[in-house]
């Protein structure tokens, strides 16, 4: 089956939220307790608004769900775990994260270029204030801390 432009697109939001999901839960022991704490509810709310949005999408656009992508998976692990013997771990797994927040945004916007039905767009909206808000958080916790 062969999916429109709309569909398309609401595919690539979703596999960049499974994405970013999968990474933070993939990563939450190379992050400090307290940070790791902190982000926490932000991959709660996103792992909730995914399943919402899978659902909706199969209801109002007939899509099907789709399998990960096992291998880019393992690449993205391997990488970072690489980046990590050069820099300090938590700030690597920051600066992925944020990149994991640019990729979803990106995906969100070409979302919003299309018609969407009433009920999918207060979870797009929701997405898109989560994406804004981890970035804060994100950057905050990125400046060096005064003791």
């Amino acid at each position: 089956m062969f999916l429109d432009n709309r569909q398309v697109a609401m595919d690539s939001a979703l596999e960049a939220l499974a994405d970013s999901i999968d990474y933070f839960q993939d990563n939450l022991e190379r992050l400090r307790p307290a940070l790791r704490d902190t982000l926490k509810p932000h991959n709660e709310a996103r792992s909730r608004s995914m399943r919402e949005l899978q659902e909706l999408s199969r209801k109002h656009l007939n899509m099907l769900p789709r399998d990960a992508d096992v291998e880019r998976d393992d690449y993205m692990w391997l990488w970072s775990r690489l980046k990590s013997f050069v820099g300090n771990e938590s700030q690597v797994v920051i600066g992925e994260l944020l990149e994991q927040e640019r990729v979803l945004m990106q995906a969100l916007s070409t979302l919003y270029t299309h018609p969407l039905p009433d009920a999918i767009e207060p979870v797009i909206e929701e997405c898109w204030k989560g994406c804004r808000a981890l970035i804060r958080e994100l950057y905050a916790q990125q400046k060096p801390r005064r003791r």
